[in-house]
């Protein structure tokens, strides 16, 4: 369990000087509301930044927070890209900017805002709405340029000094060490050499870097001949590739001479191959950091084969264009911006876009069918940290094919639902839906994206909608998965607004009319009895991934619960999400009506399934519902133990909205045991979840009583005083904190 505080990027190399910068600011961040710090591309502020914020971060108890601008082209994610950042996972309606404020209004944090050069005017509006409401945040901004906004407080930062410091020299030396472990400058002259080089690159932190790695096909000494050579020759104005790199040198900052980063860049593409060149410019379409499978799959073609491109990668390594953190694989912004400049050059630009989407609707259509499988966890997490570049390809392919965007819009609204990323799975699903045509299994699973996205934000009105519309299209298609799905969100509806008993009987009847193996032409095939009964219809709570139609398997509730059959064993590995979600239906349900006997056995037999086929996020509500199970009869020591399992698999998935109801049956189940002091800090801790996705506490009605019951049981057992004192320290605990304390076994006085 992580229990870090806020989240800043790992340190992948050494630090180097900046004492005096690192002390100015300090002293910002202790003094200062906003501190812009600026200076031209190259100059370290990405790296002063990282080390500044992690060395005052123990000074703010929410925790210092990073979001990376750069890869965003405009201001359309800059919203969703900060509220990440901080942990927000709205689940509401509301304006994305009230939700953060809200957010953010009672927190002491430091946010770090990298790379915002290209969105000044958007965020300066954004963090004059947060300063004013959030007194206690503290910001730090990253960016060529002063942002403009009251208050600001500017720090500018200068290259490394060259002449009677050694900082510029000690980065080229543990640069050369870091590419070569025995390289060194004890050769007669090498250290000359590279003070030289140092000098002539000005300093600039990029500049020296790049150099450094262009030791591996040249001696310092050859190295310091060639940079001085091209240093010394006249620029000529006219030229292309020096008029397009004055976007590297911001001349409202540094004089015009100043051309030392654009010309070092220059160079170092001169060093690397054609191939190399030509992978630079073409790696520079993907947002996010990526592994050597996407850079091949983004990159491939023409010249540049599979293993060419595996080979050029391993090249821009070497020359420090591209960024290895064990990992994962990233480009400077400054460095892209070079790259791209060169791939609109070769008149490359679609064709890169084409590529760059066709391999992540293919990522799409492979987490969606390995859902159910044993990798389900690592397909939900990749989704998850390649947001941006899935978001442009949708883009791309709303503009370019509307049939494929309509497909993985469908594909990854589940994921996005699940990540907290509502707004976009609801806007992306309306714009493929009113882009043209769409039928048969993508118009199923972009009206249950959007019945689901709805769902979570508590819109049952257009839930309910949504969820009749998917069940008339998957009757239409004769689409199993499509009624299991339909099913699953118009019970979902029905049972968070009180209709268990209609929830629960169309549940019973769809599981019976999909069961696998059901001979063509038996009853169920034309969607018997389901036409004209409201709920009857809707999709998951997520994103309709899953499933075919007539996958193996014995189904566990062939006959419904409370019916031969019903406590039987599960259906196999091979058991399609949307019948595993279909299922979970059935025993909220019966819980909910009371027939503890029958659900109980019908949630044991759902998590073996789930358990079987490496499924979490349905498994974690079954273990959710043994634990309101066993609460209810009266066994809080085994509902404890089972809402530990469930909080223990929404945290690997990052699933706030069931952390939030986890934490509340927790809760619960401890204030039965007589500790009402952990009760209470574990209740803290569920509503500081609760307010991450934005709502008030949710869920099915009767949970309401389960939550009254509670709190009085907790304040009964150690008082008003200690109650509040307890729960307070649970609100005011950081999440990921207080979830680790809840996850600690046993009682505690």
């Amino acid at each position: 369990m992580m229990t870090q505080v806020g989240f800043l990027p790992d340190e992948t190399s050494s630090f180097v000087g900046r004492r005096a910068e690192l002390a100015r600011l300090d002293t910002a961040l202790a003094t200062r509301r906003m501190t812009t710090l600026i200076g031209p591309g190259g100059v370290g502020k990405t790296r002063l930044a990282v080390r500044a914020a992690r060395a005052a971060a123990d000074r703010y108890p929410d925790g210092a927070w990073w979001a990376d601008l750069s890869p965003l082209y405009d201001d359309a994610l800059l919203l969703p890209t900060v509220s990440d950042a901080v942990g927000l996972a709205d689940h509401t309606l509301r304006m994305p900017v009230e939700a953060l404020c809200e957010w953010l209004s009672d927190k002491r944090l430091l946010l770090v805002l990298d790379s915002a050069e290209h969105l000044r005017g958007p965020c300066s509006h954004l963090l004059a709405e947060l300063i004013t409401t959030s007194p206690g945040l503290t910001v730090l901004v990253t960016s060529r340029q002063p942002l403009d906004t009251r208050g600001e407080h500017v720090v500018r930062i200068q290259p490394l000094p060259v002449d009677g410091a050694p900082d510029a020299l000690r980065l080229f030396e543990d640069r050369l060490r870091a590419a070569d472990p025995n390289a060194d400058l004890e050769a007669p002259g090498d250290r000359a050499a590279a003070a030289d080089i140092c000098r002539r690159l000005e300093g600039i932190p990029l500049a020296i870097e790049l150099a450094a790695a262009g030791i591996g096909r040249h001696t310092v000494a050859q190295l310091a001949t060639r940079i001085g050579t091209r240093f010394d020759a006249p620029v000529d104005a006219e030229d292309l590739t020096a008029s397009r790199l004055d976007l590297l040198a911001d001349d409202s900052l540094w004089p015009r001479r100043h051309r030392t980063l654009r010309t070092t860049i220059g160079w170092s593409h001169e060093l690397c191959t054609p191939l190399e060149r030509l992978l630079w410019a073409r790696l520079t379409v993907l947002r996010t950091d990526f592994d050597e499978a996407t850079a091949r799959e983004v990159c491939t073609g023409g010249p540049l084969t599979p293993d060419a491109v595996d080979r050029a990668l391993q090249g821009l390594v070497a020359q420090s264009v591209v960024q290895w953190d064990g990992t994962r694989y990233r480009m400077l912004d400054t460095l892209r911006e070079y790259g791209r400049m060169w791939l609109t050059e070769l008149g490359e630009e679609r064709a890169a876009a084409d590529r760059h989407a066709r391999s992540f609707l293919g990522l799409a259509r492979r987490a969606h069918d390995g859902w159910t499988g044993p990798d389900q966890i690592s397909w939900y997490h990749r989704i998850s940290d390649t947001h941006l570049d899935l978001c442009a390809a949708l883009d791309h392919l709303l503009a370019h094919d509307v049939t494929a965007a309509q497909e993985m819009a469908g594909l990854v609204g589940f994921f996005w639902a699940c990540c907290g990323h509502l707004s976009e799975a609801r806007g992306y699903a309306q714009r493929a839906l009113g882009a043209g045509p769409v039928e048969g299994a993508h118009l199923t699973r972009l009206q249950w994206v959007l019945g689901v996205a709805a769902l979570l934000q508590g819109d049952f009105a257009t839930a309910e909608k949504y969820g009749a519309l998917c069940t008339a299209t998957a009757l239409y298609d004769r689409d199993d998965d499509g009624m299991l799905g339909a099913t699953y969100l118009s019970g979902l509806t029905q049972l968070m607004t009180g209709e268990p008993a209609a929830a629960l009987e169309a549940a019973e009847r769809v599981l019976r009319m999909t069961e696998p193996g059901r001979a063509e032409g038996e009853p169920g095939s034309s969607g018997e009895g389901m036409s004209g009964e409201p709920g009857a219809s809707g999709d998951s709570g997520e994103p309709r991934p899953y499933g075919g139609s007539g996958e193996a398997g014995e189904p566990e509730l062939s006959g419904g619960p409370g019916e031969p059959g019903a406590s039987g064993e599960p259906g196999g590995p091979g058991e399609s999400a949307h019948r595993l979600r279909c299922r979970l239906i059935t025993v909220f349900a019966l819980t909910a009506l009371g027939r503890l006997t029958e659900s109980l056995p019908a949630a044991t037999a759902l998590r073996r399934s789930c358990e079987r086929g490496g499924e979490y996020w349905t498994r974690s509500y079954a273990d959710y519902q043994l634990a309101l199970i066993a609460l209810l009869q009266g066994r809080p020591e085994d509902s404890a133990a089972h809402a530990r399992d469930m909080l223990a698999g929404k945290h690997r998935l990052r699933d706030s909205f069931g952390i939030a109801l986890g934490l509340d049956i927790l809760a619960a189940a401890i204030a039965a045991q007589g500790a009402g002091a952990q009760a209470a800090r574990v209740y803290g801790t569920g509503h500081a979840y609760w307010r991450m996705v934005g709502h008030p506490q949710r869920g099915t009605p009767e949970l309401g009583a389960v939550r009254e019951n509670c709190e009085l049981q907790a304040r009964a057992a150690v008082g008003d005083e200690a109650y509040q004192r307890a729960f307070e320290r649970g609100q005011a605990d950081n999440a990921e904190v207080g979830l680790a304390a809840a996850l600690q076994s046993g009682l505690q006085p």
